[in-house]
């Protein structure tokens, strides 16, 4: 059977990450975290396109880099001392007595900088997964999702979710320009003159596209009085806020039950409600709308799952998933984890394949001209 390129619904990409995120907030296993990044990166490289958003995924790398990187320099000036294992022994700096219980330097243990690296692998593999679905979902496409309640803020996410992508895409076009310029500065000269008409083209493009959006009726109102904008607004917040609760007490497991399932179903049915008595009167038509079929419901399973198997995990074998640092413990890589590592990079293959040639929005001359100038 010939499967013909398309694009996966942006919706099914989020729900497929976010269980990814889930999967690997349930662990500290530096070979599980591995994994599970690697298996966001194998599905990105088969199945982005080449359209601008797919190029902010080597910054999400980037960037989880420098978090494990600060997490271990911040165990290692303060006090990485905690351990048996001492590596190395640095000069300490004495502080005054107001300071007490606060070191700087001084003994670094194995346990400590072991410690730093699984808590940032974890932020690090949290944050790869959330840039995976913004190197593969459109992110202008997701605001026709948002229900016609939350445009106000939708339009205000979007745009900031742009910023990312617009930054990429300004990057490689400003060092196009310079080196179409004989520029061939390199080192802090390079920087200072690449990061301004970046910083200056992505901001300008991402406010081009919030004045578009604008201009053709995103976040208004409409004829809904407001008191029942208020109320929906009311209710929306303080149902998202129970959710948020609700979630984190699932997540945190010495958070305790009353915060967890049940607050979370309490908070979705409150802000079910706001949303359906904000959204009543708002009307809004959708052009094109993104097909939902088997593949976006495969794709969004397989996040699901890997999430579902990780918490199986954690009530099967938790000891698994949290190597132990005190005695030091080589890390194990169970079954349970091994199969959410293959759900999770199955829709690499269990999905169809991208347009070819997806046509990149340009900016406006205007702005492409003055960064091009300034570089």
């Amino acid at each position: 059977m010939v499967v013909l390129p398309r694009a996966v619904h942006p919706g099914a990409w989020w729900l497929w990450a976010l269980g990814l995120a889930t999967a690997a907030s349930r662990t500290t296993n530096p070979i599980i975290l591995a994994l599970i990044a690697t298996a966001a990166g194998i599905v990105v490289a088969r199945r982005r396109s080449d359209a601008p958003w797919a190029l902010a995924f080597r910054l999400y790398l980037i960037l989880g880099g420098l978090i494990v990187a600060s997490r271990l320099l911040f165990r290692i000036v303060f006090g990485g001392g905690g351990g048996t294992h001492i590596l190395v022994t640095l000069p300490g700096v004495p502080l005054p007595a107001w300071a007490a219980g606060i070191r700087l330097f001084g003994p670094v243990a194995a346990e400590e900088l072991l410690g730093g690296l699984y808590d940032g692998l974890r932020l690090a593999t949290m944050l790869v997964c959330l840039g995976a679905a913004n190197a593969l979902a459109n992110p202008k496409r997701l605001l026709k999702l948002v229900p016609a309640a939350l445009y106000e803020a939708g339009t205000a996410v979007i745009v900031a979710l742009s910023v990312a992508p617009q930054l990429a895409e300004s990057v490689l076009r400003v060092r196009r320009a310079r080196r179409l310029r004989g520029g061939a500065g390199k080192g802090v000269r390079a920087l200072r003159a690449i990061l301004l008409p970046v910083l200056a083209d992505a901001l300008d493009r991402s406010l081009t596209l919030a004045a578009a959006m604008d201009a053709r009726g995103y976040a208004r109102a409409g004829s809904t009085p407001r008191p029942i904008r208020l109320a929906g607004g009311a209710l929306v917040v303080g149902g998202l806020l129970g959710v948020c609760v609700g979630v984190y007490g699932l997540l945190d497991a010495t958070t305790p039950r009353p915060l967890g399932l049940p607050l979370l179903a309490a908070g979705g049915a409150v802000a079910a409600a706001g949303l359906l008595l904000g959204g009543r009167r708002v009307q809004r038509s959708r052009y094109r709308p993104d097909p939902w079929r088997l593949p976006e419901t495969v794709t969004a399973l397989a996040g699901i799952g890997a999430g579902a198997l990780l918490f199986t995990s954690a009530a099967v074998d938790p000891a698994n998933l949290y190597p132990s640092l005190s005695p030091l413990a080589w890390p194990q890589l169970g079954v349970l984890p091994a199969l959410a590592v293959v759900l999770a990079a199955a829709p690499a293959w269990l999905t169809p394949p991208p347009q070819a040639g997806t046509p990149a929005e340009p900016a406006p001359v205007a702005d492409r001209d003055r960064a091009e100038v300034t570089a």
